[in-house]
């Protein structure tokens, strides 16, 4: 897993710690120039950044809590931090961060992530692209619709590489190219669901060096009927004409079987032309059984390589860690669903500390812990804290 222990190191500037400051990035590199656009302050904004962070990581969720964490916790602020005017009122939190441009902020994070997660010694990675509603970030006053985010998570390393905000979840489209420009995915596989299965996407992500499995839905209606065809005639053919591979799995009382078919037969699949480079086709059906009761689903995809069932099996799998390791954690860890932070670019940059803490508190020891019990033992516990941080 990539080292993510330096980040507040490069936040504070510390000159003593040696060892990390021979390897840390530079701060102007990333976080120092982020433009502070009030004319009047009592409160630097490294110190307001820097404390949000801490105090998110222990376990606060509102700017109420970051106010409550700091005042408790100055003395030990203070060994590193100036803090002229002592800690900022939540107030002072919440304008601050709604001023603060997120894409700006959002930009000096990802470039963090990139220098970090590209040490990865050449070793492929599935990416999922996906989507997130920020669902108590509407405001009826002002008539402010939920945020929609469209964030990335690594299969191998796990940690959260970027997000962009859009206004509804129809806008991934256009969100997906923007945060793709920003990450390095050279030598990765995206995946993405049927939201992202247009032309110019799949351009992007290989114009960018990385390869992709992108599932097809009725957004696409020729190209979906062009690949259940093909598939219902090869596996009518009988053995040996396709890829295959199949796994059933028990939870629950529930019976999953799951039917993973591949192919590189794609000159009948005509539609698929203009999506670039497309050199392989998969279906995968999948039967629950549960209580007597049977269901199931057949999905499509196009593939930018060609791979056996079971690599293929791994990329559609690895998709839902996004929404198993990314996003559930964020909402029963981080209460990110229930946050009434709202005010102008609030719930953006909020998001952003959210998944600044998530991949510190993920890169450190004791990975057997759940991640609020790590947010609960580093507000408890100062050694454990400075262990999160890097000290």
């Amino acid at each position: 897993m990539a080292n993510y222990s330096f980040l507040l190191n490069e936040l504070i500037g510390w000159d003593t710690m040696d060892d990390l400051t021979k390897n840390k990035l530079s701060i102007a590199e990333h976080f120092g120039d982020i433009k502070d656009h009030r004319v009047r302050f009592d409160h630097l904004l490294i110190d307001v950044i820097v404390i949000a962070i801490c105090a998110c990581i222990c376990n606060a969720d509102s700017w109420v809590d970051v106010e409550i964490w700091g005042k408790a916790n100055i003395e030990w602020l203070k060994k590193f931090l100036k803090l002229p005017f002592g800690i900022p009122s939540h107030d002072t939190f919440s304008r601050i961060f709604s001023i603060i441009k997120p894409t700006g902020f959002e930009k000096r994070f990802i470039n963090w992530t990139n220098s970090v997660y590209s040490n990865t010694n050449g070793v492929i990675d599935v990416i999922p692209i996906d989507g997130k509603s920020l669902r108590h970030s509407y405001d009826k006053k002002s008539n402010q619709a939920a945020i929609h985010m469209v964030g990335a998570w690594p299969s191998k390393n796990k940690i959260s590489l970027g997000q962009v905000k859009t206004s509804e979840k129809s806008n991934e489209i256009t969100a997906i190219p923007e945060l793709l420009d920003m990450l390095a995915i050279k030598g990765c596989i995206i995946t993405i669901d049927a939201m992202g299965c247009q032309k110019d996407i799949t351009h992007n992500i290989v114009d960018n060096g990385g390869d992709y499995v992108i599932a097809v839905k009725d957004n696409q209606p020729t190209l979906r009927q062009e690949i259940e065809d093909y598939f219902e005639n090869a596996i009518s053919s009988g053995p040996g004409q396709i890829g295959f591979h199949e796994t059933i799995e028990k939870k629950n009382g529930e019976e999953i079987h799951r039917r993973y078919y591949v192919s590189e037969e794609v000159d009948g699949v005509d539609s698929s032309d203009d999506f670039a480079n497309v050199s392989s086709i998969g279906m995968v059906e999948t039967k629950r059984i549960k209580n007597g009761e049977t269901s199931s689903e057949i999905r499509y995809f196009i593939l930018s390589f060609v791979t056996t069932a079971l690599f293929f099996s791994h990329c559609v799998r690895g998709h839902w860690g996004i929404e198993n390791s990314l996003h559930w954690v964020l909402d029963v860890a981080f209460n990110e669903d229930r946050s009434r932070i709202r005010k102008n670019h609030g719930a953006e940059n909020m998001a952003i500390i959210r998944r600044i803490s998530l991949n510190l508190l993920k890169n450190v020891a004791g990975k057997k812990k759940s991640i609020k019990s790590k947010r609960l033992l580093a507000g408890w516990d100062k050694t454990y804290l400075e262990q999160v941080l890097g000290f």
